[in-house]
C-alpha cells in the first residue's frame, strides 16, 4: 500500500467516526442525566447569575468531547479543507437522520406494539418513540448551527495558534480552539433553542446554563489532552514519518 493510499483509507476512517459521534450525539442528546447521582456524590448546588441547580447534562456530551480530538486530529493531517468537508458531512447526515426519525414516527403504529413494552413501566410505545426520536426544530437547529459554526471557528482559531507556534504547543492550538469555538457552541445552541424557541429562558438562565456546559466541556477537552498525543503518535506510525510529516505540511499551508 503507498503512503497516498493509506493517507486516503486514514481519512476515510477518520471521517465516519467523526460523522457516526456527531450522529449518535444528537441522536442520545435528548437524555439528561445527574451527573452526581450517575456517580454516586452528594448534589452540588452551583449558584451563577442568580440561579442554583445540580450537575444536569445531555448524554451527548458523552461523545462531544471525542467529536473535539477528532475534529484537532483531522484539522492537524488534512488541514481546513478536511475539516469543513467532514463538519459539512455530518450536518447533512444528521439532517438526513432526522427527516427519517420523523418520518418514522409518522408511520401508523401496529396495534400489538403500542403496548408492547406495558411490563416495562411503558404504556404507550407510539408516544415514547416519538417523544425520543421526534427532538423540537429549535433544538435540532440550534444544535446544528452551534455545531457547524462551532467547527468553522475551530478550524481557523486551531490554524492561527499553529502558524505562530509551528509544530511545536500541539496541546495549545487543540485546546485554545477548543475553548473560542466552544464558547460560541456552548451559548448559540441554548440560544436558539430555549431562549428564541418556545421555552422562553430569561437571560439569567441562559447565562448560566451555557456557563456550566462551557465549563465542563472545557475540563473534558483539556483531560483529553493525553489521548490527542496518544492518536497523534498512532497515525504517525500508522503512515510513517515521511507521510506524516508530509500531511502536516500540506495541513499547515491550507
Amino acid at each position: 500500500m503507498t503512503g497516498q493510499e493509506r493517507a486516503s483509507r486514514l481519512f476515510l476512517v477518520l471521517a465516519v467516526f467523526f460523522v457516526g459521534n456527531a450522529l449518535l450525539a444528537e441522536l442520545i442528546g435528548v437524555k439528561i442525566f445527574a451527573l452526581e447521582d450517575t456517580l454516586g456524590l452528594s448534589p452540588f448546588e452551583w449558584n451563577l447569575f442568580g440561579q442554583t441547580g445540580s450537575l444536569n447534562f445531555t448524554a451527548g456530551t458523552l461523545l462531544w468531547p471525542i467529536v473535539f480530538v477528532m475534529t484537532d486530529v483531522i484539522n492537524e493531517f488534512y488541514g481546513k479543507r478536511g475539516v469543513r468537508f467532514i463538519s459539512w458531512l455530518a450536518v447533512g447526515v444528521i439532517v438526513y437522520g432526522f427527516v427519517f426519525a420523523y418520518l418514522a414516527i409518522g408511520l401508523a403504529p401496529a396495534s400489538w406494539w403500542v403496548g408492547v413494552a406495558a411490563d416495562q413501566g411503558v404504556p404507550d410505545y407510539q408516544k415514547a418513540f416519538a417523544a425520543v426520536f421526534g427532538q423540537g426544530m429549535w433544538t435540532i437547529g440550534g444544535s446544528l448551527t452551534a455545531f457547524l459554526l462551532g467547527q468553522l471557528i475551530d478550524v481557523s482559531v486551531f490554524h492561527r495558534i499553529r502558524r505562530a507556534t509551528g509544530e511545536k504547543m500541539v496541546w495549545l492550538r487543540a485546546t485554545g480552539s477548543t475553548a473560542v469555538s466552544q464558547l460560541v457552541d456552548s451559548f448559540i445552541v441554548l440560544y436558539i433553542a430555549f431562549v428564541l424557541g418556545p421555552q422562553q429562558w430569561g437571560m439569567d438562565l441562559f447565562l448560566a446554563v451555557g456557563t456550566l456546559n462551557y465549563a465542563y466541556k472545557m475540563a473534558a477537552a483539556i483531560a483529553l489532552i493525553p489521548l490527542l498525543y496518544v492518536v497523534r503518535r498512532a497515525i504517525t506510525g500508522f503512515l510513517g514519518r515521511d507521510q506524516a510529516g508530509q500531511l502536516r505540511a500540506s495541513a499547515a499551508r491550507q
